[in-house]
């Protein structure tokens, strides 16, 4: 990758036993890693407010955030990877830590892309269908949710905070030194704080996308300190502001390719399943009309399969939609309310008031299993079919 690129010209270092300064990194590199760490916040901001829509529509799985996550995560992870190597050869027997934090930093990469599953449209075991509410194969939307929250602010505060805090402190940090704990640098404290505030609070919908990029970039840059450690003089600063650049420019380059590549590959025009998708999302419509008015609610946004769970909808369980197992629609498919790419069917009922303007809508992803559908409108290769509105 580019960040790498310049690390075979590099002095071999001594292991860090020399005071690195209040920042870990030259001034110019710091400023550019908190900047870039806190854009994402900053973006969420202004976009919540100024353009909703496109807001709404840049936080959505498998676009540009996600995927930058991804990719910061992943760098992350390699940087890490390589300053154990580093490390190794300059005589520690075992250098966990940058070993522990990268095997993290691929955990959490793959678990932000559900190891795949959206970009290779496969169908994930019943127990992830069922148990997941995002109906993915990822293990962290399965644990407790308040056991995930604590897990995610103890990351945030303990690694991106309290640690740097900690080092600046010349005793603690020979301490850690001698335990092979090496503290990121001071200069993405701000970051990592900035993401902890974010998901303290959770000021705007989707905040979690953000958060998770701007702890990808704390964690993209801290690996790139770790593998490049500043050495006391000028002549060996650390990470340079080149080298930051560079690994901004390559999660950049990589999540537009990989969107790219997912828009062109993902699942393709198939009339035939398309054809299937009208046929389910009507049955599906039937078991959701009573007469002439729908058994959901306003403000309803919700997988089916989540909804159904959390309102025992029972005419969904055991009408129309559920009949068509016997016409061979596979059973799992039907069970938990799954679309022909193997993607959750959704449903969304919004209104401004009950009386003047609501729309409900059942959706299902498409082809390219990515939702293209605005609060109001289906969009894209969407598939999908409007059961009730007023006010239009």
């Amino acid at each position: 990758m580019l960040i790498f690129a310049h690390m075979s010209d590099r002095q071999t270092h001594p292991p860090a036993t020399t005071d690195t300064g209040p920042l870990g990194m030259p001034t110019p590199s710091a400023i550019a890693v908190v900047a870039i760490g806190l854009a994402p916040i900053l973006f969420a901001a202004v976009l919540s407010e100024t353009n909703r829509q496109f807001y709404y529509m840049s936080v959505q799985e498998d676009g540009l955030l996600e995927w930058g996550t991804f990719w910061g995560l992943f760098a992350g992870g390699v940087a890490f990877l390589l300053a154990a190597v580093r490390r190794y050869r300059e005589g520690e027997k075992f250098p966990w830590f940058p070993v522990l934090v990268g095997l993290f930093c691929f955990f959490v990469a793959g678990e932000e892309i559900s190891w795949g599953q959206r970009v290779l449209g496969y169908r994930p075991p019943a127990y992830f269908l069922e148990e997941n509410f995002q109906q993915e194969l990822n293990l962290h939307n399965v644990w407790d949710t308040d056991l995930r929250k604590l897990l995610a602010k103890a990351t945030l505060l303990v690694y991106g905070v309290a640690l740097p805090l900690a080092a600046l402190a010349a005793p603690i940090r020979r301490l850690l030194e001698k335990l092979g704990v090496t503290a990121p640098p001071a200069a993405v404290i701000p970051v990592f704080l900035g993401a902890f505030w974010v998901y303290h609070e959770y000021p705007w919908k989707f905040s979690g996308e953000v958060i998770e990029l701007s702890m990808a970039f704390g964690f993209l840059f801290a690996g790139m300190a770790a593998l490049w450690p500043r050495v006391g003089e000028p002549a060996e600063p650390g990470i340079t502001l080149q080298q930051v650049g560079l690994g901004l420019t390559a999660v950049l380059a990589l999540s537009f390719i990989a969107v790219g590549f997912n828009r062109i590959s993902a699942g393709g025009s198939s009339p035939e399943r398309e054809d299937q998708a009208r046929t389910e999302l009507a049955a599906m419509g039937r078991d959701l009309m009573r007469g002439n008015r729908p058994i959901s609610r306003c403000g309803v946004h919700k997988r089916v399969y989540s909804w159904v769970e959390k309102y025992d909808a029972d005419p969904l369980r055991e009408g129309a939609f559920s009949r068509l197992a016997e016409d061979g629609v596979p059973e799992s498919r039907v069970e938990f309310f799954i679309d022909p790419w193997n993607s959750p069917y959704w449903i969304r009922h919004r209104c401004v008031d009950k009386r003047q303007r609501q729309r409900l809508f059942i959706y299902s992803f498409g082809p390219d299993r990515r939702r293209q559908s605005t609060e109001w409108e289906l969009g894209g290769d969407d598939v999908g079919l409007v059961l009730y509105e007023r006010g239009f």
